[in-house]
């Protein structure tokens, strides 16, 4: 979630799911509420690695057949994003 789906009912749904919603509430709001700055951060480096992920055209596109190739392209790309950040 991020805070574009901040509203009352779309947090209470994720709640009412098992989950728990790591989106800042906007500035505007009248009661705002508590959220884990730490986790909220995690997730966006999760997204990051995604978006970096979409560059590799053959992950993106779903060339391969087979799911073990893909699961093993996925390796060799999550390596080279692990030696760039070196």
């Amino acid at each position: 979630m991020d805070r574009a789906y901040e509203g009352n009912e779309t947090r209470q749904l994720a709640l009412d799911l098992g989950f728990i919603p790591v989106v800042p509430p906007l500035s505007t709001r009248v009661q705002p509420w508590s959220y884990s700055k730490a986790w909220y951060k995690r997730r966006n480096e999760i997204e990051r690695l995604f978006r970096r992920l979409k560059g590799f055209r053959r992950i993106f596109s779903r060339f391969d057949k087979l799911d073990i190739m893909f699961k093993a392209f996925l390796c060799v790309a999550l390596s080279v994003e692990a030696l760039r950040q070196c």
